[in-house]
């Protein structure tokens, strides 16, 4: 699903965070992220889902080239979810943040309430589809903010440190959520400290240190 090439990548003005660096990530596991602060996990999601270029090299998506497509393009293969939802979230209602990617595709108004519904129901959020996001907790916020991203039909997933702030009733939600999405056939990344959850989810856990790919285990769950 995504395979990086010889990538190299730095902020401007810094010393290199990523060099010469070779991955392949499948489509059909779980793969986590893990490893202590400022090793990259979080930039090497970022040029997983485009986000980021890299400077040297090549990062492909489903074979394409994420410096020679728009991020749109990009966001129809894999849906990204920061670690702080807010910074997904601009609509008005619940209703209308699911259902604002669809509208730009010119979709029908019947066909767009058909899916909106769906999604609503899906990620157990019948309930809040009127209401502001603002008023949301963080654990709607982030179901918000995946089904948000779920509508656009995404085949992957990249999600940056989801458990933050949730207590365990909330992370039983969120693992329901990402189990369904297993079983839609849909892969996923993970970036994670949290082990109890990396436990229950791994199928492959990167671990990166400084930049650098220290292991790579497969496990089973």
């Amino acid at each position: 699903m995504i395979s990086f090439q010889d990538v190299s990548f730095r902020y401007p003005r810094s010393k290199w965070l990523f060099k010469q660096l070779n991955l392949e990530i499948k489509q059909n596991l779980i793969t986590f992220i893990a490893g202590p602060n400022g090793g990259g996990k979080t930039t090497l999601g970022k040029l997983m889902a485009g986000i980021l270029k890299p400077e040297v090299g090549t990062v492909l998506v489903n074979g394409l080239n994420t410096k020679d497509v728009e991020l749109a393009e990009i966001g129809a293969k894999v849906g990204y979810l920061f670690q702080e939802p807010e910074r997904q979230i601009f609509a008005a209602t619940v209703r209308d943040e699911i259902g604002f990617v669809l509208e730009l595709h010119e979709i029908k108004q019947a066909e767009i309430t058909a899916k909106v519904d769906a999604v609503l129901k899906q990620f157990q959020l019948e309930h809040l589809a009127n209401l502001s996001p603002l008023k949301l907790s963080r654990g709607e916020k982030q179901r918000l903010a995946i089904a948000a991203i779920m509508v656009n039909q995404p085949r992957f997933f990249i999600l940056d440190e989801p458990t933050t702030g949730l207590d365990q009733e909330r992370k039983e939600i969120l693992s329901s959520v990402i189990e369904r999405l297993q079983d839609e056939g849909i892969g996923m990344v993970i970036i994670s400290h949290d082990q109890y959850f990396m436990q229950r989810h791994a199928q492959q856990i990167i671990t990166v240190v400084g930049g650098e790919i220290v292991d790579v285990a497969n496990c089973s769950t």
